[in-house]
């Protein structure tokens, strides 16, 4: 009875959606210990889209966590703590496109987004601490898939599913802090901003990610190289500084993007 009465206090959740994701995720791990190479690749691209599924959800409930701790309670009425990817903004874009983009490009696009009520929170800090906690989620997951590589050593066919899934994690992190308008490193720094440049940032929101992913994507020949490379190399650079191992990391993708 306390236990669900806390679960109840706290709106948290997990719906049959995320729990079926997470179904689905583990079924790709243990295809991989299959040696059978159609089981292990298709096993791989399960664990990576579940995954990266699993961590949009937890993205997201970052969020709402920390805004219901700093004075923004609606977030439990929204049903923003259940971890259903129905409850962040369209299924659709917030779900569908970054796995699309993921499986067509290997970036991670940012998902849905939930909806905190600024004027609720207690300060600017908190303001600042709902846009970070998202991207620190992610950063915290590919550290954890890090870790369970380098301790457990399991097979050569979850290890580098896994290497590739906290690599991703990765770079949503690196992707998600830039100072973009619609990004969450924008959303850290707008409580600090003059009235115009939030303004002029509320205009650009909606387009000004998918600009930049179009940019990392399709438009090579225009020098955006440098701003990819940057990128990529400051991705390298954390996942080497958490333990990640870059060949295993590599042959995952290879295996996740197999058509290619």
């Amino acid at each position: 009875m306390g236990h669900t009465g806390l679960v109840m206090r706290s709106g948290v959740r997990p719906s049959p959606l995320f729990l079926a994701i997470v179904g689905v995720t583990i079924a790709g791990a243990l295809l991989t210990l299959i040696e059978q190479q159609i089981a292990v690749t298709t096993g791989i691209v399960l664990l990576v889209i579940g995954g990266w599924a699993v961590s949009l959800c937890l993205h997201e409930f970052g969020h709402a966590a920390v805004a219901l701790k700093g004075g923004d309670h609606s977030v439990r009425a929204k049903g923003y703590l259940t971890l259903d990817p129905r409850r962040y903004t369209d299924p659709v874009l917030s779900l569908l496109l970054p796995m699309l983009l993921l499986l067509a490009g290997g970036i991670p696009l940012p998902g849905g987004a939930v909806w905190i009520n600024r004027h609720a929170l207690r300060s600017k800090g908190i303001e600042s601490a709902v846009s970070l906690a998202g991207p620190l989620t992610n950063l915290v997951l590919g550290a954890l898939l890090v870790m369970s590589v380098s301790l457990f050593q399991p097979p050569l066919g979850l290890a580098i599913g896994l290497s590739y899934l906290a690599y991703v994690q990765i770079i949503a992190f690196v992707l998600n802090i830039l100072p973009v308008p619609g990004l969450d490193g924008y959303g850290a720094l707008e409580p600090y901003l003059p009235y115009q440049a939030r303004r002029y940032g509320q205009i650009a929101r909606p387009w000004a990610p998918l600009v930049l992913f179009a940019l990392l994507l399709g438009l090579p020949e225009l020098g955006i190289t440098i701003l990819s490379d940057t990128l990529f190399g400051l991705t390298g650079s954390i996942f080497d500084v958490i333990g990640g191992d870059p060949l295993l990391a590599q042959l995952g993708q290879l295996e996740f993007r197999f058509w290619n």
